[in-house]
């Protein structure tokens, strides 16, 4: 096993992330949320964009997934969509890097395992990890040469909706050899802990830490219920 491997394996990985649209959209305000992991004794950090990893990184030497978010037109398949973005990431220097690996069409029309291909052709030693959102893809991903998965797109692909994603890492452990992580809606810390106890390799925790409106919003919707 890989010493990146060895660092995060039972660990919790925070997210650290923020979109446009956010309060907190700031590679600055990344870095301290990194910082705070850190400090909080994290495994590692899984980041969007590379403005945002390279000042993560002036704040913590956690093993980094990496990822870019980019729209390619009307694509669903925005995680690390292409090329382009892996080329990125490898340049900047990250331990691991995540793709989209669903079964939806990509923006370039590339088969999934094409894509595999040609970014382990070009960087041989970097970790690839899959975003995927079913027991199948996680087979095929599996298949295809991928180094690890996540649960990360459970219940945000339109065939998984509404799918437990607790009830999906069992399935995914059960049909695949490689390290899984249990990431997506895993948003407290019993369910953090059950995804660990039922054999995830890490585990990936985002909104429920590091975005402050969408965690205000969940006691306001409790207190309106009322």
């Amino acid at each position: 096993m890989s010493e990146v491997l060895n660092k995060i394996k039972g660990k919790l990985i925070v997210s650290c992330q923020a979109l446009e649209d956010e309060p907190l959209h700031s590679s600055f305000i990344m870095g301290r949320m990194a910082l705070a992991a850190t400090q909080a004794n994290a495994g590692g950090i899984r980041a969007n964009t590379v403005s945002d990893i390279k000042e993560i990184k002036l704040n913590t030497k956690l093993p980094i997934i990496g990822i870019i978010k980019r729209v390619y037109g009307e694509c669903n398949v925005y995680i690390t969509p292409t090329i382009k973005e892996v080329v990125e990431l490898a340049y900047e220097g990250v331990d691991i890097i995540a793709i989209d690996a669903t079964k939806r069409e990509r923006p370039d029309n590339i088969s999934l395992e094409d894509f595999v291909k040609s970014i382990k052709s070009k960087y041989p030693n970097q970790l690839i990890m899959g975003d995927i959102s079913s027991v199948e893809e996680a087979i095929y991903a599996q298949n295809i040469g991928i180094d690890i998965v996540g649960t990360t797109l459970c219940g945000y692909t339109e065939y998984t909706k509404g799918n437990d994603p607790l009830s999906t890492l069992s399935e995914v452990l059960k049909n695949v050899t490689i390290p899984v992580i249990g990431e997506g809606n895993l948003d407290t810390p019993e369910k953090a802990k059950k995804a660990i106890e039922m054999g995830a390799f890490a585990v990936v925790v985002g909104g429920a830490i590091t975005r402050p409106k969408q965690i205000a919003e969940k006691f306001v919707r409790a207190i309106e219920s009322i």
